[in-house]
């Protein structure tokens, strides 16, 4: 079943295609909009007012508060020394690992394909470049882009043309 029993769906969410994505664990808020072939696992939040677009991996540990704009092919980690197996070869359970939390703050953007490494905070109002890899908090209303991304402008600010 791709939406399990143990999703909570606050008020009005719009699951495009249902039968094209795996929800599990999760929580999405009131007028959220989830695009197909999402993935959002158990222990992620996803916040009132969001587009989470297609293709998108919203791992555990991972808040999204309100009004968060999600591009298409975004993956989100949780581990930041991801092993298969043990020192001595047996395969990793989840006692084995530690979980890093991640925070989307209230209306930020991340652009298509952005990698968002776990342990971050991206601000509010913040903009993430299509690509970008985060691999550290970026400040609330800034811009980043590249790899690994670093700030580049300030959403409050008019841009160049």
């Amino acid at each position: 079943m791709p939406i399990s029993d143990s999703v909570v769906l606050d008020g009005e969410v719009t699951i495009h295609h249902p039968n094209l994505v795996n929800l599990y664990g999760c929580k999405v808020g009131d007028g959220s909009r989830i695009g197909a072939f999402v993935e959002i696992q158990k222990n992620a939040s996803v916040g009132a007012r969001c587009k989470i677009s297609s293709h998108t991996f919203v791992c555990e540990g991972v808040t999204i508060e309100d009004e968060v704009f999600v591009g298409h092919g975004v993956m989100f980690t949780n581990d930041r020394k991801p092993r298969a197996t043990n020192e001595d070869g047996s395969a990793q359970s989840e006692a084995d690992w530690t979980l890093e939390l991640t925070l989307v703050k209230r209306r930020a953007s991340i652009g298509s394909n952005a990698t968002i490494v776990s342990g971050v905070t991206i601000g509010e109002g913040a903009l993430v470049g299509a690509g970008a890899v985060v691999t550290r908090d970026v400040p609330d209303y800034a811009i980043v882009a590249g790899v690994p991304a670093r700030v580049v402008g300030d959403v409050r600010q008019k841009q160049p043309v």
